[in-house]
């Protein structure tokens, strides 16, 4: 029996790396491992949200119903009401906005989601857990791949979807610097993007108890604010409520985070609600029936001139961390991982033609979710308020409508443009390389 036409080894083992497996799945002949750092395959955070775009990766993928039903059976074909815009950064909130959209946004538990991806990977593809790698080395053959636990192994093709702290992204931009492609001022390490999230999960049950006709009981909402905003909306088919609550100061973009990045609020958890002293009662209400919160202080990656050295890529937050303000992060990595995939499972990939489908990969992927990063962040520009038109709690309703205008045209990418068509460009470049 014939070997494998290559050999891929995924360092990660979240969404982004799973919808990889799945796709190079379909190809027989490529071999897959996934080496995964935790001693399980778990995912930190809650809830997270899938535009049309994403969706139709796993409806090529066959997994468009499991998803769906995931997110409570709702149709993602119909015009949906995604999210309700309150200006409540005063004690009498306003209601200025409802975002409908094509297809709607869906929204769902990040671990169901990876259980999902998990329980449909083929037996042929091999996965390990606690596996994190501590570096690699290219050879004219093969990488070869070190672990912190003094394991080594090999492949012909390695994808770090290791996330924020992708020890893939560090060991590439060495190469970028070696070679010249990139100067000594290029960073591997995330930025601070001078924002904090606190993020909690509230039974349902609980708010209907103290307060039955509470607006995000029926509403996925956003409360904004100066300097700070509140997003609520619903998953786990309805059962509980993820609710964040973002601090943000503009002025320390860039700069170190003192203490740890993740953290249960613990004993200080009070501190979240003081920058919404004030604030709408709907706010107020949610803050009485939220538990202590986790703290996130939200770190976005470089931007680099290409995810791509010799037979090594990145995708996911390793290649792209973003803000949380798109509700895109896992979207876009479930979209690199597809595209990666669909061209590597080329009949014209082989190993001498990787680096081909790399290069095809890194011009349409990268620029496409560079620009959602950007909107991304200015998306959090909007939610915060920081025109100053918007200050004060008599704000011209003309002002509130553009700014409820700017945001839809802002996540417009979303319904109207499609992987699909991304990944006919891909392929197109790749066949004429």
């Amino acid at each position: 029996m014939a070997g494998p036409k290559f050999r891929v080894a995924i360092c990660g083992g979240g969404i982004g790396g799973l919808t990889l497996a799945l796709t190079l799945a379909r190809y027989p002949d490529i071999s897959v491992t996934i080496y995964e750092a935790a001693k399980d395959f778990t995912e930190i955070g809650a809830g997270i949200g899938l535009w049309p775009r994403a969706l139709s990766v796993f409806q090529n993928l066959g997994l468009r119903d499991d998803i769906v039903n995931l997110a409570g059976g709702l149709d993602p074909n119909a015009p949906a009401h995604v999210f309700h815009y309150r200006k409540s950064d005063q004690p009498d909130g306003a209601s200025f906005y409802d975002l409908v959209t094509p297809g709607g946004l869906l929204r769902l538990h990040r671990a169901a989601v990876q259980q999902l991806l998990l329980a449909r990977l083929p037996s042929s593809c091999s996965a390990h857990t606690s596996k994190r790698l501590l570096s690699y080395t290219q050879h004219p053959s093969s990488v070869f791949l070190r672990f912190t636990d003094g394991s080594t192994a090999s492949c012909d093709l390695l994808v770090g979807a290791d996330g924020l702290h992708s020890a893939v992204r560090v060991g590439l931009v060495h190469e970028l610097r070696v070679r010249g492609v990139v100067g000594s001022e290029q960073v591997a390490e995330p930025r601070w993007s001078g924002e904090v999230a606190y993020r909690a999960l509230i039974p349902m049950e609980n708010i209907r108890k103290r307060y039955p006709g509470h607006r995000c009981l029926t509403t996925p909402t956003q409360f904004l604010g100066r300097d700070n905003y509140i997003l609520a909306y619903p998953i786990s088919n309805g059962t509980l409520l993820n609710f964040v609550a973002f601090t943000t100061r503009p002025e320390r973009e860039g700069t170190k985070f003192d203490g740890a990045w993740m953290a249960v609020a613990g004993g200080h958890c009070d501190d979240w609600k003081k920058p919404y002293e004030g604030w709408d009662t709907e706010v107020q209400q949610l803050f009485d029936c939220a538990p202590p919160p986790m703290r996130w202080a939200i770190h976005t990656a470089p931007q680099l001139p290409t995810w791509v050295s010799g037979r090594v890529t990145i995708l996911g937050d390793a290649a792209h961390a973003m803000t949380p303000h798109e509700g895109s992060g896992a979207g876009q990595a479930i979209e690199d991982a597809y595209l990666l995939g669909t061209l590597l499972g080329h009949p014209h990939a082989t190993r001498t033609t990787l680096p081909a489908a790399l290069a095809a990969y890194d011009r349409v992927r990268r620029p496409f979710a560079e620009s959602v990063q950007r909107k991304s962040r200015e998306n959090g520009r909007l939610f915060t308020c920081r025109r100053h038109d918007l200050h004060g709690a008599d704000v011209d309703e003309g002002v509130l409508r553009d700014l409820g205008e700017r945001i839809r045209v802002n996540w417009k990418w979303a319904w109207e443009t499609s992987v699909d068509g991304d990944v006919g460009r891909a392929v197109e470049m790749f066949e004429r390389a």
